[in-house]
């Protein structure tokens, strides 16, 4: 038997009682960090929600590599479901806060998440069938992401008139308003030969389901899906990317997803308009005469950093009271412009302590001088400096993480020196 929600995928609310809630841990990501949070694993009698897996599952029970649907969120009576897991026969769903076993409760189904994996999920299946059924492109994989989906495609490469022809083509179906329907066939059924499948394994049990969208494809599927093509509304492809070994990775939006990526885009588009001064037709134009204004400005800001450093150091040592000590930081520059003003300096009898970039923030920094004293202060001045770097022949540079404490290491520095003059005198 499978679950309601693959019985009838437009249920929105589902009474149901719990047949077991169990103590358990879930483990997931918050903002890129693994934790673990507590909670309690609960079994229904049957369920609205979809647990996260993909192929043939419910009424066949079959070990799937990762989930090609991912699961539904809603509620059990108030308490949010935050995970539905298929283990074996069941679906397993996490809730925080326990739930009472025997107990009738409402399950509700975050309707806006699962009509979108409803269109994206047989968004696939039609691009799959036409892009087969066209050009003889099979597919080995997709993935329903967050944003936006892939399916990869056994071919190297696509070309734009195949995209653009097999977008009209879907859109033709989609307009055509084709029904879409579920069956359950016996696996000694002849229709099951007709059937696009992956394969079955040793271990499946009961009858096959089938997603059927009418003349068009026969697929083996236990996701949720629209019960007739218009309800997809529009597909758009937005391009292909490289793939591996040989494949190619098409990227698609269904329904919802392209109302949302028309909505952004136009809200990006006016804001070009105004950041621009230009109209829409104009941007890419204007864009690029930025660039290579910014490009002539960079070129032109090298050179006088440049002549910048140079003139730094003759003033350095032009100076009688000059000293065996300099140090030096401006906020704009790089590894160039700190070099060109140790080359310029002796530093085989002078120490050259070099900084750019924020001034309590993270910059670069460069220390030369003679070998010796640079090879011991290096790694004490990366220390200070919170940062990484090398150093050889006289010079020891890299990355600050912070130069909040560069008057620090200068003081440091500059103690060693004199301490230095003292003894040589």
């Amino acid at each position: 038997m499978a679950f309601q929600c693959q019985r009838d995928c437009y249920m929105k609310e589902f009474v149901t009682s719990v047949v077991s809630c169990c103590p358990a841990e879930l483990k997931h990501e918050v903002n890129g960090k693994k934790e673990t949070l507590k909670g309690f694993n609960v079994l229904l009698q049957d369920t609205i929600l979809f647990p996260e897996g993909g192929g043939q599952v419910s009424v066949v029970i079959i070990k799937l590599a990762p989930p090609l649907q991912p699961d539904d969120h809603g509620l059990i009576g108030e308490v949010p479901v935050l995970r539905v897991t298929r283990q074996g026969p069941d679906a397993v769903h996490f809730v925080t806060s326990p739930v009472e076993v025997g107990q009738e409760l409402r399950v509700t189904v975050n309707w806006e998440r699962r009509f979108d994996h409803m269109q994206q999920h047989s968004g696939q299946h039609l691009i799959t069938a036409l892009a087969d059924a066209m050009f003889g492109y099979k597919t080995t994989s997709w993935d329903l992401g967050r944003h936006r989906s892939t399916i990869e495609l056994d071919t190297p490469s696509v070309k734009a008139a195949q995209l653009q022809e097999l977008e009209e083509a879907v859109n033709e179906k989609i307009r055509a308003g084709i029904p879409v329907s579920v069956q359950l066939l016996d696996l000694s059924d002849p229709a099951v030969e007709k059937v696009r499948s992956r394969g079955l394994p040793d271990d499946h049990a009961g009858p096959i389901r089938i997603i059927d969208m009418e003349g068009i494809d026969a697929n083996m599927c236990c996701g949720t899906h629209v019960s007739n093509l218009s309800h997809l509304q529009v597909i758009k492809l937005l391009g292909t990317e490289k793939g591996k070994k040989n494949k190619t990775n098409l990227i698609f939006l269904t329904g919802n997803r392209v109302l949302k990526y028309a909505e952004k885009s136009y809200s990006t588009e006016r804001a070009l308009v105004s950041l621009l001064k230009t109209g829409p037709d104009e941007h890419v134009e204007a864009v690029e005469k930025i660039q290579k204004s910014f490009k002539m400005l960079q070129k032109s800001n090298l050179s006088l950093l440049r002549d910048m450093a140079v003139l730094i150091a003759r003033d350095f040592k032009n100076n009688p009271q000059r000293g065996n000590f300099f140090s030096f930081h401006k906020k704009e520059g790089d590894n160039e412009f700190m070099n060109i003003i140790a080359n310029e300096i002796n530093t085989e009898e002078t120490l050259v302590f070099l900084t750019v970039g924020e001034e309590k923030g993270a910059g670069l920094f460069l220390l030369a001088g003679p070998s010796g004293e640079v090879t011991e202060l290096g790694p004490q001045i990366l220390e200070l400096l919170q940062g990484k770097g090398a150093g050889k022949s006289g010079r020891f540079q890299g990355k600050a993480n912070s130069l909040a404490r560069r008057e620090e290491v200068e003081a440091f520095l500059r103690q060693r020196c004199k301490r230095h003059n003292t003894e040589e005198e």
